[in-house]
């Protein structure tokens, strides 16, 4: 019996079926030259010995690998929606994608070194934070398409979403509802956070509610956003939108401990439509990114700078859209 700890190799299958190693190679990848009771002996031998061909090892000896190299934070509940529909995107188009995770324990050169070292033929990288000079380094090594943040510079290209459209719908729901007394809740210097503050600012002057404007430090988190309505309580406006989803159910948690009403007493709206923001108990409106169309305009730059094609527009902008659920509602007082 064949140990099972030795992997078959196509010469196993040779031996057992009786034919060359050529032969074999020829029946794996469904070529012709071969005839109909040759190609079912390959075939019924190849599965006695649990014999796979190893396409990527096929691909390197090309020069090839097909593996589009992602990084993502954990800490993002929107990257986990983004690395779902980047599989199948790339999966609609032959490639593979290869993940790296950027953790509070490893940064993003270090999560971007492990998919440089696995020959990834581009890499996307979800709302990265390092700087332009650094992307556009590693823009000289290989094709690299950010996803979720905006980048100026010709050699990275750039899918977004219009982050400052996105508070404008937020705050003229919220204006419409009949609040005036708008705060926003930011998210420092993460990705979109300084597109999302112009928008908040853009849109109260726009309705002329600009002397309402409040900021209040926030983050990506819930205790991020935990700390922010604690802040917001000693003065607290009717309505506030919040930098992202999980920042937003921080918000909800602490309202609800201290017997605050929403929408009721404050009207809240997050951002990203994740998964979470979806959840029957926490409901909350917000504003959509189409992840989707994202994911699948980034998958198909990503291969046309594999291949050359020539592209019209480096950065590509995706509209944002609105969700109303039941976190939001007219103000009571």
């Amino acid at each position: 019996m064949r140990s099972a700890e030795r992997r078959a190799t196509l010469a196993d299958v040779a031996a057992r079926a009786g034919v060359s190693k050529s032969l074999v190679s020829l029946v794996m990848r469904h070529e012709p030259g071969a005839g109909t009771e040759t190609r079912r002996r390959v075939l019924e031998a190849a599965d006695e010995l649990g014999y796979h061909p190893d396409s990527r090892a096929r691909l390197l000896r090309s020069g090839r690998s097909r593996l589009l190299g992602v990084v993502f934070g954990i800490q993002h509940d929107f990257h986990g929606d983004l690395v779902t529909d980047l599989y199948a995107a790339a999966r609609e188009t032959g490639y593979e994608v290869a993940l790296s995770a950027v953790t509070p324990g490893r940064d993003e050169r270090e999560a971007t070194a492990g998919l440089l070292q696995d020959r990834c033929e581009a890499l996307i990288l979800l709302g990265p934070q390092q700087p332009t000079a650094s992307l556009v380094r590693l823009a000289t090594r290989l094709p690299v398409i950010v996803l979720a943040r905006g980048v100026r510079h010709a050699a990275v290209d750039v899918v977004r979403t219009a982050d400052a459209e996105g508070l404008h719908q937020a705050v003229d729901h919220l204006v419409q509802l009949g609040h005036r007394r708008i705060a926003h809740i930011d998210g420092g210097r993460a990705p979109g956070a300084a597109e999302r503050r112009r928008g908040y600012r853009d849109a109260l002057r726009g309705h002329g509610l600009d002397r309402y404007a409040r900021i209040v430090p926030g983050g990506l988190t819930e205790e991020d956003g935990a700390a922010a309505a604690r802040v917001l309580l000693d003065d607290p406006p009717t309505a506030v939108t919040v930098f992202n989803d999980r920042c937003a159910t921080g918000v909800l948690d602490v309202l609800a401990r201290h017997g605050r009403q929403v929408p009721g007493d404050l009207s809240v709206v997050g951002y990203d439509d994740s998964r979470l923001a979806r959840l029957a108990h926490v409901d909350l409106t917000t504003i959509a990114q189409d992840a989707g169309t994202m994911t699948r305009l980034a998958v198909r730059r990503a291969i046309d700078r594999i291949e050359g094609t020539a592209v019209a527009r480096r950065e590509v902008v995706v509209p944002p859209r609105l969700v109303v659920r039941g976190t939001t509602g007219p103000p009571i007082h």
